[in-house]
């Protein structure tokens, strides 16, 4: 039984039909890769999960249990967001983002939960008492990804976050997540236009064009397919 189960997806924003067949699933512990270009449908797909937008069709199953569509329910069932464009809080302290992401638990979960983000990313240690806003964009990328995995969830919905940063940040994100599905069973959809690293560190892909899922199958056959790398990979 797959973790999360998104059938035949379809998100309308007015006129414009913004996902019309997308269909995925993912299983506890793994990393899977939602690969397009921009306005493949990819930031959709992951807002219609969270509910913070709605669905025109399709459905979305958790644990073998319909989504009703409302983001209160994705988190309290144990679904984060880190969304495109990092988006921390500027004039907030690092610390007190890492806070923000586990609002909902005692003083003293929260200190353990974000020791244990200082050890996956020690950067964010150094810059605890530094306003998020004067990080570098990695730093921010870095806390991001923190700050959504402060309330421990089970699947964490992971949008672009290689934009804009160094190839050694973009390594290290990814060891990091590598490190955390192996050591707390946490589940990963990494939606990515930086298609090569996705399937890099990913188990399977899903190839997204024009709001449909094309094309999906085991990364490592679909980063060696000569017609996928010539269409999808820039090879």
């Amino acid at each position: 039984m797959a973790l999360l189960e998104v059938s035949s997806l379809q998100v309308d924003y007015g006129p414009v039909r913004a996902a019309q067949d997308v269909s995925f699933t993912v299983d506890a512990g793994e990393i899977v890769a939602l690969i397009g270009s921009n306005g493949a449908g990819k930031s959709t797909t992951m807002k219609a999960i969270m509910g913070m937008v709605c669905r025109s069709g399709g459905t979305i199953r958790w644990s073998d249990a319909p989504m009703r569509g409302r983001a209160s329910e994705a988190v309290r069932q144990g679904i984060a967001l880190s969304p495109e464009g990092r988006r921390v809080f500027p004039y907030m302290t690092v610390a007190d983002n890492l806070a923000i992401g586990a609002y909902t638990r005692s003083r003293a979960e929260r200190i353990e939960r974000s020791e244990q983000m200082f050890g996956y990313f020690p950067r964010l240690r150094e810059r605890r008492s530094q306003l998020a806003g004067t990080l570098s964009g990695g730093e921010q990328q870095m806390l991001a990804i923190s700050r959504a995995l402060m309330s421990r969830p089970r699947l964490l919905l992971l949008d672009e976050p290689s934009l804009g940063l160094a190839p050694i940040i973009v390594q290290r994100i990814g060891e990091v997540l590598a490190e955390i599905c192996t050591r707390e069973g946490l589940a990963v959809v990494l939606a990515e236009q930086n298609a090569i690293w996705a399937l890099g560190v990913s188990s399977r892909g899903y190839i997204l064009d024009l709001g449909r899922t094309t094309i999906h199958g085991d990364s490592k056959s679909l980063a060696e397919d000569a017609g996928v790398r010539n269409a999808y990979l820039g090879i």
